[in-house]
């Protein structure tokens, strides 16, 4: 079990392993070249990756040529010369995108480049030159490898380098592991924290939606309870006006009293239903909530304590609001409460401009504020965003609409509410 264990990384990282895709180009360095030179967008670490491969191809194909002419050597083997070039400047080249098949390329024409090396001394005991652009582009591949691969691969590849190395200069193998081993262990960190940075990213997301998901059912929880309150008031006047009418009557109308019998049975009927399926709703402490519901009547309460606490408040109210349903009149007053909430959050001392009209057979909400007056903290992120959940709920319910967002230098909220919709 042991060998298979062992083969395995050293297979991937030589033939079938592959690499992880580059970085977000969020957290990468880019910018955008003028349109009329270049239209399109440049990522600096593939623009850094070309021209420092330039600059070796360049280097090392100088240093070769001075080193031939001092030998007195016209015409070198063209394809060793050529594949040497290529060794030191394709894989810094290609590292970023492919940095598997960078690390094979130079691991595979290393041999080439250090024959050449030593057939242009002439073989002599000197041993190998070990030039800056070999040196370069090595740790650079390493240091890739290590940041998009598994800890096994890029430690296989550590152990080919020094496999490698003690086969051509034994002399350097403990200064060279060293060397190859730099690149390992920074890639293998910054490989880590990356990968922890998008775990938290992804956990941050799902607690958001997690949070989203609760404050729905909160409000939702909200919305039955006093719902229940406002659908049982008017069923429980049904039910007695339905067993009065009969007393009422005058003559023994014995299809009208089997009418409004029948009447009354079922709305009883309703609210025992409607109070089996909403009153195990409770608050916190297991209490119901049966305290008196609030309507349009006590928006100017809303308005009074506002104004207490330094906003500007400018009401007008237009239309009639006789004949809305308590249902409607409840979010209506909900909405207005949450939103001047989030003023006094949000926006101190701003001025606000509050409407409540009722226009044919909707009731429109409007609530707009201007820019703060006093330095305010930005909001946790973990906050942000659950009024206005609450306030889509209700809307959502009455089948009305809600339009919410930023405008100029405040934020505005218009809610309509069908006044039939209850």
């Amino acid at each position: 079990m042991m060998f298979p264990a062992l083969v395995r990384p050293l297979k991937l990282a030589l033939f079938t392993g592959t690499a992880d895709p580059a970085p977000l180009a969020g957290r990468r360095l880019r910018y955008a070249a003028p349109e009329a030179v270049f239209p399109f967008t440049f990522d600096a670490v593939r623009l850094a990756d070309a021209i420092l491969a330039l600059v070796i191809y360049l280097t090392t194909s100088s240093d070769l040529w001075a080193r031939l002419e001092e030998r007195g050597i016209t015409q070198p083997p063209q394809l060793p010369f050529i594949l040497t070039t290529l060794c030191y400047s394709l894989p810094v080249l290609v590292r970023d995108r492919w940095p598997m098949a960078a690390w094979r390329l130079a691991i595979g024409l290393l041999p080439v480049a250090l024959y050449l090396d030593r057939w242009i001394d002439g073989f002599s005991p000197q041993g190998i030159t070990y030039t800056w652009p070999m040196i370069t582009m090595y740790v650079l591949v390493l240091y890739t490898v290590a940041s998009r691969t598994e800890m096994p691969v890029a430690v296989a590849t550590w152990v080919v380098s020094i496999v490698f190395l003690a086969s051509i200069n034994v002399y350097v193998l403990a200064v060279g592991g060293i060397i190859f081993a730099v690149p390992i262990v920074l890639g293998y960190n910054v490989r880590a924290r990356r990968q922890a940075a998008v775990k938290l990213a992804e956990e941050e997301k799902l607690k958001g939606a997690a949070e989203g998901a609760q404050a729905v059912l909160e409000e939702r929880a909200r919305i039955a309870r006093e719902l229940h309150d406002v659908v049982a008031h008017h069923m429980s006047v049904i039910a007695i006006q339905a067993e009065a009418v009969p007393l009422k009557a005058r003559g023994n109308a014995k299809q009208l009293e089997e009418g409004l019998a029948e009447i009354r049975a079922l709305s009883l009927e309703a609210i025992a239903q409607l109070r089996q399926v909403l009153g195990v709703l409770r608050d916190a402490d297991g209490r119901k909530e049966t305290a008196p519901q609030p309507d349009l009547e006590r928006v100017n309460e809303l308005v009074a304590n506002a104004r207490a606490a330094g906003l500007a408040v400018l009401f007008r109210r237009s239309g009639t609001t006789e004949g809305v349903p308590q249902a409607v009149a409840l979010s209506a007053y909900r909405i207005v409460q949450e939103s001047l909430s989030n003023v006094m959050r949000h926006a101190p001392g701003a001025t606000v401009s509050l409407e409540v009209a009722r226009t044919g057979s909707e009731l429109v909400v409007r609530v707009a504020n201007g820019p703060s007056k006093h330095p305010v903290a930005r909001p946790a992120a973990k906050s942000a965003g659950h009024g206005l959940v609450g306030m889509r709920e209700r809307v959502e319910m009455l089948s009305g609409s809600l339009e919410a967002g930023p405008i100029d230098d405040g934020f505005e909220v218009v809610a309509r509410l069908p006044v039939g919709a209850a």
